[in-house]
Formats: structure tokens, sequence, C-alpha cells
């Protein structure tokens, strides 16, 4: 009988020894709102750095437990730099292996249009752990630059707009070369012989697909915006684009664009300058980059806003056709006093 009862106690420790083990190791340990949180580690975090990081997150039920299995499982000294998702229902011994390990997860970086390199490199400061100098640095670096045969004016062309998943720690030059890695794809056979058989650089094209981008909303007359900008380049005409004015002086509020803006001194005014702008006004989606490359032949060299105001423009080949419908336009723009 004595035999029997030792059994039975010792079964009874066991299970009592399995049971702190499954709720110090496996049972959850985060707190129970169904929704994914996230902890950002920095590179170079120290240990106590590490510890008020966890604590002041508030993402854990309980704290002694982790950090002791922390220094059971050897996480000190070891802590990965990173972007981290602490999910329901994670228990300790996965929450410190994911620490040691790295197991991140990335940061969904979304482009669209962005108007300057500048908003670019501040985008990346806002998403990633670097900073708006260092991504700069690496997207300007010469041997980045050559390697993709741009100019720094023309930089923003290797900005293709779409979603990238970035490691939030990532090196400013891990980023660039993502950015350039997608700009070689983008950039494939087909397109780039687009480019050359109109005698256009790709950067060119880019450019020409900033300004077409500025000027239209509507997918289905972008190869008629495009064709304005084309035949006026091919003619030597001065493009008389009003985005690149908007660029020049800074302003993209601007409504109605008056000889006081055409006159202001820059390169990117092509009001004053003759041919394509140093380099693009913006990042151009790729609808108006095979706008471009459609190389679409009209007549067209002239375009003005319809006066319904409906985002579609009137076009024009002559500049008497042209007048009748910028008429039409300023009527209605004086009617809703807009100046």
């Amino acid at each position: 009988m004595k035999r029997k009862s030792t059994i039975y106690i010792g079964l009874l420790f066991l299970m009592f020894v399995a049971f702190l083990g499954y709720w110090f190791l496996l049972s959850s340990n985060t707190i129970s709102n169904n929704k994914t949180r996230f902890v950002y580690i920095p590179t170079g975090c120290s240990d106590s750095g590490f510890r008020k990081i966890m604590l002041d997150s508030t993402v854990l039920k309980g704290y002694n437990t982790f950090f002791a299995l922390a220094g059971k499982m050897g996480l000190w000294g070891h802590v990965k730099a990173g972007r981290y998702a602490i999910k329901p229902g994670m228990g300790n011994y996965a929450l410190v292996k994911m620490f040691r390990s790295g197991q991140q997860e990335p940061v969904r970086v979304v482009i669209n249009k962005i108007r300057t390199a500048g908003s670019f490199f501040q985008k990346l400061n806002n998403a990633l752990e670097g900073d708006s100098a260092s991504f700069a640095l690496a997207f300007t670096d010469t041997a980045f630059l050559q390697a993709l045969q741009l100019r720094i004016e023309q930089m923003p062309a290797v900005i293709v707009p779409a979603t990238y998943d970035v490691w939030w720690n990532a090196q400013p030059n891990d980023v660039a070369k993502k950015f350039s890695d997608a700009y070689q794809v983008f950039w494939n056979a087909s397109r780039r012989q687009a480019a050359t058989s109109m005698g256009l650089s790709i950067p060119e094209v880019v450019t020409i697909a900033s300004i077409v981008e500025e000027e239209t909303n509507q997918n289905d007359e972008k190869e008629d915006v495009a064709s304005v900008y084309l035949n006026r380049w091919r003619k030597g005409m001065k493009l008389d684009a009003d985005p690149t004015v908007k660029f020049a002086v800074g302003d993209f509020s601007l409504r109605r664009i008056l000889t006081i803006h055409t006159q202001f001194p820059s390169p990117y005014n092509t009001y004053l300058v003759a041919g394509i702008p140093p380099g693009p006004i913006c990042t151009p989606g790729p609808s108006s980059i095979d706008a471009v490359l459609a190389n679409k032949q009209t007549n067209y060299l002239f375009f003005c806003a319809r006066e319904d105001f409906n985002g579609h423009h009137n076009f024009a080949a002559t500049y008497e056709q042209h007048l009748a419908n910028a008429r039409k336009y300023q009527q209605a723009l004086n009617q809703r006093g807009i100046r």
C-alpha cells in the first residue's frame, strides 16, 4: 500500500512539473486581444535596452517568466535587431526563440506617386530604422548611379511605384539595392527595346512619363497626353508642361499657371528650357510609363482640361483649335472663381 502511495505521489509530482513546464514554456504569455502587435529592437540594442523596450511595450502578461527563460536559453547578448510580431497565443519559448534567431516581420513600404527625392527619403525614414540622410547617401552614391547609367537628377527613375517588403533594420545600401533590383526587373527587354526604338533613354522615358502622370489620372487618355509631348519633342518645340513649372517653383498646389510662374528660372521649367527636363518630376506608375512607350501616333500638339472638369482633356493639332478649347476652359475657371 505504501508503495502504491509513493507511486501515486510521484505521478502527481511529475504531472505538476509537466504543468509548470507547459506554463513556463508553451502557454500563452501575450496580452489576449486577438491582435498582433509589433516590437522594434534597434541595431546594437543592449540587454538592458531590450528589457526596457519589452516592459514599455506592455505586450506580455508576465515578464518574470519571460526574462527567466531568456536567461536559460542564452538570449542575453544575442538579441537580434528587427521588427517583431507579437502574436496572440505566443508562449515564452516561441518568443525567446524568435528574438534570438531574428525571425522578424518585414515592413510593407508602399510607393505611390512621390514628387521629390526628399519626400521619398523621408518616407523611408518614417518606415524603417535608417534616417533620411543615410538613405539619401545610398541612393545618390556615385557607384550606385553609374551601375544604372543614371545622373543624380535622374535618380528618382529607379523608384518604381509598387509595394516593397523590407526588413525594418535593413542597411540603406541594401534598401537601395532592393529598389534597383525592382527597377531592373521592370525594365525588361521589351520595355528597353521600345525606349531604344524611340531614341530615348530609360530615364528620359520616365521623365516624360512623370509629366504624363501629373497631367492626368485617366488611363484611357495617357497615350494621347504622351503623344503631345513626344510630338513637341520631335519637332524641337518647348514642352510647355505646366507640371514642370509647379516642380520648378516648388508649389504643387497651383491651380492656375501664370506668366510669373512660366518665367521662373529653372532647368525644369519647360516654358523656358527646350528639351526633356533633367530628371523626373515625380515617380510615374507603370501605366504612365507604358503610355509613353506605346508611342501612339497622333498629330496632337496641344491639350487643355475640359471645361466640365471631368478630369479629361480636349486635344488639338493646331494652335487655333487649342485657343478655342482654352477659352472654354478659362471661362469655366472664371465662373468658378479660380484664379
